[in-house]
């Protein structure tokens, strides 16, 4: 008994033929055709991307009676000891008005661009299972990571909205809108280094440490807890408090205090504030695409180091 062929077969035998053949995985080159490709495979996988961040977030606060509540603990501490500390204790306070509302201002500017480099710096590691085991882009990694902490950010913006009405000074004036390019230069910066020390860490597994000592640093060289007038009145060289005060961590903490910070509309601040965020932002998007192509370059033999 003969079997006569399938008609439908050599049809999808055909179709398949005439599919173009699509290359999968990884883009380590430096060429702008592996740019496109790993924006492709971004695009592509974006879902993914959405479960990383629910992961990260539920992960953080699994088995907490509190969820999410957390995520605004280490702020509000950090508040209290440093307005009892530094603004009542070392007089801080004195020269600055409605200082609790202006530190955390500070706090939360700051505590969006340390939660996306740390976060980030060790989300390789803590994803190798999925890296040795199976494709995805790799950069989904640490941009879950500022996801998860854009939404930390966004709690702790309810918060500080709340403050402002409790002082009785809501930021309904023209000042808010320095509030979204200061968001914006921190995310940039933010991204552009959780991507470089990221592909850093998975070689040299020091880089997470020196990322968390490096935070510390920009802490305390921002203007959060004291005032940049108080630079400017310490600081004799020109020279000196322009490399301070164009520091895009720098700027962005001032912005975000001057969109939020009702008390502090007469106070004295950087000139022309708007166009160094700006010019910041375009040097963070230089930094930024340097960055990745570098993390493409060394994203190659992730699975083979971890």
């Amino acid at each position: 008994m003969s079997i006569s062929p399938d008609p439908s077969a050599g049809a999808r035998f055909e179709r398949l033929a005439a599919t173009p053949m699509r290359t999968v995985g990884a883009a380590t080159g430096l060429r702008p055709h592996d740019l496109w490709r790993s924006t492709r495979d971004l695009i592509f996988h974006r879902e993914m991307l959405d479960l990383l961040v629910r992961r990260d977030l539920k992960a953080r606060y699994k088995d907490s009676t509190l969820g999410f509540f957390w995520s605004l603990a280490r702020p509000l501490m950090q508040l209290a000891i440093y307005y009892v500390v530094v603004g009542k204790f070392l007089q801080a306070a004195r020269g600055i008005p409605d200082f609790a509302v202006y530190i955390f201002a500070g706090l939360t500017a700051i505590g969006l661009f340390t939660e996306i480099v740390t976060g980030a710096t060790g989300s390789i590691i803590g994803n190798s299972g999925l890296v040795k085991k199976v494709y995805v882009p790799r950069e989904v990694f640490p941009l879950a990571s500022v996801g998860s902490a854009l939404f930390n950010f966004g709690i702790q913006l309810v918060v500080l909205l709340a403050a402002t009405f409790l002082v009785g000074k809501p930021p309904f004036q023209p000042e808010l809108a320095y509030a979204i390019p200061s968001v914006v230069v921190l995310v940039v910066y933010g991204t552009a280094l959780g991507l470089l020390f990221s592909a850093l860490n998975v070689y040299l597994r020091d880089v997470q440490y020196l990322v968390e000592l490096g935070t510390m640093v920009l802490f305390w060289a921002s203007p959060v807890v004291y005032s940049w007038q108080m630079v400017s009145s310490i600081v004799s060289s020109p020279l000196l408090l322009d490399i301070y005060t164009n520091n895009p961590l720098t700027l962005a903490i001032i912005g975000f205090q001057k969109a939020f910070w009702g008390a502090g509309a007469d106070f004295p601040q950087p000139d022309h504030l708007m166009l160094r965020l700006g010019v910041s932002f375009v040097v963070g998007v230089v930094l930024l695409f340097v960055c990745h192509r570098v993390f493409l370059r060394l994203q190659g033999n992730f699975a083979q180091e971890l």
